[in-house]
């Protein structure tokens, strides 16, 4: 079973720095004011591991 993307939206504060670094995973939700994980990505995205390092939340897991 391949890995799924999660973005806890309580901690995210709406930088948009994954939607900067992995907008194929990421999109930002201007109504929220926060970033979500799209659906049916693959945790397997090259620039998964450069938001997470990115995020200054400390928001985006892979479990």
């Amino acid at each position: 079973m391949s890995e799924k993307v999660v973005l806890d939206q309580d901690e995210c504060i709406g930088c948009e720095s994954c939607v900067e670094v992995c907008p194929s995973v990421f999109s930002f939700d201007n109504a929220e004011g926060k970033a979500y994980v799209n659906e049916g990505v693959d945790a397997g995205e090259d620039c998964v591991e450069e938001a997470i390092a990115s995020c200054p939340a400390e928001c985006i897991t892979t479990e």
